[in-house]
C-alpha cells in the first residue's frame, strides 16, 4: 500500500484570493517522481507561466535530487510542463494576459495509479488590509475557542 503524498502551499491562501481551481498533470522524469514519492518536494515559492508556444510550466518548484539517482539525477529547480486540456489552457492564458491574474500551485499529490498531479489556482493578489482582516478573524476564532473550552 502506498502512503498518501500531500504537499501543500499554505502561504498561497493567505497571499492570494483564489478565483478558480484546476487539476493538472506534471511531466516528470524517473528520478523526480521517485523523490516526490518520498515527499521530498516544495511548492511554496513556485508559480506557473506560459511560454511562447502557449504551454504552461511550473517554475521554482523544488524537487530534491534522488539519493540513488547518481548520474541520471534531475535538476532540483528546473521548469516542469503542466498537462491540461487545450480549452483550459486557452482560458487560463486569456485570463492571465487580459486581467493580470496569477497562476499558483496549491497542492501536489499522487493519484491511486501513482501519477503526480498538481492543483493550481487562478489567483488575484490580496492587499495588505485584506491580510490584516484575515489575521484578525483567525485570532478572534482562536480566542473564542479558548473561552468555550474554559467555560465547559
Amino acid at each position: 500500500m502506498q502512503k498518501k503524498i500531500n504537499i501543500q502551499n499554505k502561504k498561497a491562501r493567505f497571499e492570494y484570493e483564489i478565483l478558480d481551481k484546476y487539476t493538472a498533470g506534471i511531466q516528470l522524469t524517473g528520478t523526480e517522481i521517485k523523490s516526490i514519492r518520498e515527499s521530498k518536494a516544495r511548492i511554496t515559492e513556485s508559480f506557473c507561466e506560459f511560454n511562447e508556444q502557449g504551454e504552461l510550466f511550473v517554475i521554482n518548484m523544488f524537487i530534491e535530487e534522488y539519493l540513488y539517482g547518481h548520474s541520471y539525477n534531475h535538476k532540483p529547480k528546473s521548469e516542469r510542463k503542466l498537462l491540461l486540456n487545450k480549452g483550459e489552457l486557452k482560458k487560463l492564458l486569456k485570463e492571465v494576459q487580459n486581467v493580470g491574474l496569477t497562476i499558483i500551485p496549491l497542492k501536489l499529490f499522487l493519484t491511486d495509479k501513482g501519477w503526480a498531479k498538481l492543483d493550481i489556482a487562478l489567483c488575484k493578489g490580496k492587499k495588505i488590509y485584506d491580510k490584516r482582516d484575515v489575521m484578525k478573524d483567525r485570532d478572534n476564532k482562536r480566542d473564542l475557542a479558548r473561552i468555550k473550552k474554559d467555560f465547559n
